[in-house]
């Protein structure tokens, strides 16, 4: 039986309540079967931003989405090598040929599509869930096939949350879990 999902990627650093809140309205608005958390390994996009250890974006990952039915978590990207959308999309095809994938991407991401590696090739192969916070404007490419999800949410965003760690607050936009193993591993200078 075809099921569909989307793909969810990013550097999750550190994932937060936003993030879980905008997969959980993408997998009850599409009727998706899960909403798949891919923690990117080693974004192009992101370079030198991301200085968290891969293992414990992972493992905060994982700990955001216990409980949460349609959530999974893939490390999928773990390694040295430079994570690029294509590549992931074209290995979870090979792997489930049967089902419907979408992309779920900010509004943000998405404005820079035409400079990520294979581009057309990720139009090609993917529909897009695109979320649109109030009053955003994006182009859309020739080819891309994009779904809105407007009006979800996001007052938070991990860079934020970082700087709030820093200062030795407790961001309410991180789940307990999290901020739990943030303090247990020291993650951005919290103690």
């Amino acid at each position: 039986m075809s099921l569909a999902y989307a793909v969810f990627g990013g550097t999750f650093d550190p994932v937060h309540t936003g993030h879980i809140a905008v997969a959980n309205a993408a997998a009850d608005r599409f009727s998706l079967a899960e909403v798949l958390l891919i923690p990117a390994g080693n974004p192009p996009h992101k370079e030198g931003l991301t200085r968290t250890p891969f293992a414990h974006r992972l493992r905060m990952a994982e700990l955001a989405c216990a409980g949460q039915s349609k959530l999974r978590v893939s490390g999928m990207e773990e390694g040295s090598a430079r994570s690029y959308s294509i590549h992931t999309i074209e290995r979870l095809k090979r792997e489930r040929p049967a089902d419907r994938m979408y992309f779920l991407i900010g509004a943000d991401a998405f404005s820079e599509i035409e400079t990520w590696y294979r581009w057309r090739d990720v139009l090609a192969e993917v529909e897009f869930i695109v979320v649109s916070r109030p009053g955003s404007d994006y182009g859309i490419p020739e080819g891309a096939r994009i779904h809105r999800l407007d009006n979800v949410e996001i007052p938070v965003s991990s860079s934020a949350i970082r700087e709030q760690l820093r200062a030795g607050a407790t961001p309410a936009a991180l789940p307990p879990g999290v901020f739990a193993y943030v303090r247990a591993n020291g993650l951005y200078a919290a103690q």
